[in-house]
């Protein structure tokens, strides 16, 4: 029977090695079918459960790094200084300036958002309301819901007529430099690029990049943040075949090598 300052030590190691885990993975373990000693002892360690998953990963919260939005994703498994899935959206629709659709709030958080979204109108916490076509969810303070609807319509606004102050800034050459550069990127490239240009603006230039490539203001978000916390998987640009072709080995290194190459 392993002891409980024992157990505590064998889950910390496992999850400082592994960085998440599941339920039964810390049973197993911690050689124990009682859900409860597990998390007596997650409780001390100090631990945050998944808002992704059903909840279903954990991890130390010492062992977890956090971005400007409170948010930690590793394997794909999303963590949030706010708690679940409800907290964390909640918190994300409040803070936003101009509230949030939930295809917006599903591009931050990498999950399916509508029935926490849904749940929480119910409940009161947030708004619904229709505005430029598309339903936005808002804050249930209706201060708070009245500086977002503001700011939304003024956003909508602005796409519809094209104004942006970036656009007046650039020569007609450089835009179109721009647009072409844009147009040959990926998706991916696109965002991470449109992060870089927003960083260089300054305050606002998420919103200016924006509508100056068409962009979701939140996707232009999540590239500057996936940027500047290195969170950038990088792949092979090259076609199937590119690259040196391989040397052909001359008659005498053929003769040389059949004792190695055939079976």
């Amino acid at each position: 029977m392993i002891k409980s300052r024992t157990r505590m030590d064998v889950l910390r190691s496992l999850l400082k090695k592994r960085r998440i885990a599941t339920l039964d993975e810390l049973k197993k373990a911690a050689g124990t079918s009682s859900t409860m000693t597990v998390f007596r002892n997650l409780k001390e360690l100090g631990y945050r459960s998944s808002f992704s998953h059903r909840g279903s990963f954990y991890a130390l919260r010492e062992t977890m790094q956090f971005d400007t939005h409170g948010l930690w994703f590793y394997r794909s498994v999303g963590f949030s200084e706010f708690g679940n899935l409800l907290c964390t959206t909640q918190q994300f629709v409040e803070s936003s300036p101009a509230g949030l659709t939930a295809a917006e709030l599903q591009t931050i958080l990498h999950v399916e958002v509508k029935q926490s979204l849904l749940q929480l109108v119910r409940q009161g916490q947030l708004r619904r309301e229709k505005i430029g076509g598309r339903f936005v969810y808002l804050a249930g303070h209706k201060g708070k819901r009245t500086a977002q609807k503001r700011e939304r319509q003024e956003y909508q606004v602005s796409w519809e007529i094209g104004a942006s102050p970036l656009r007046e800034q650039l020569s007609e050459e450089l835009n179109a430099a721009i647009i072409l550069f844009y147009s040959l990127l990926n998706e991916k490239q696109r965002r991470l690029y449109a992060g870089l240009e927003s960083f260089k603006l300054g305050h606002g230039g998420d919103r200016q990049l924006a509508a100056f490539l068409g962009l979701d203001v939140h996707t232009v978000a999540r590239g500057r943040r996936e940027l500047f916390a290195s969170d950038v998987q990088q792949e092979g640009v090259r076609k199937k075949g590119g690259g040196r072709q391989p040397v052909k080995k001359n008659a005498s290194s053929d003769r040389s090598d059949h004792s190695v190459v055939e079976t």
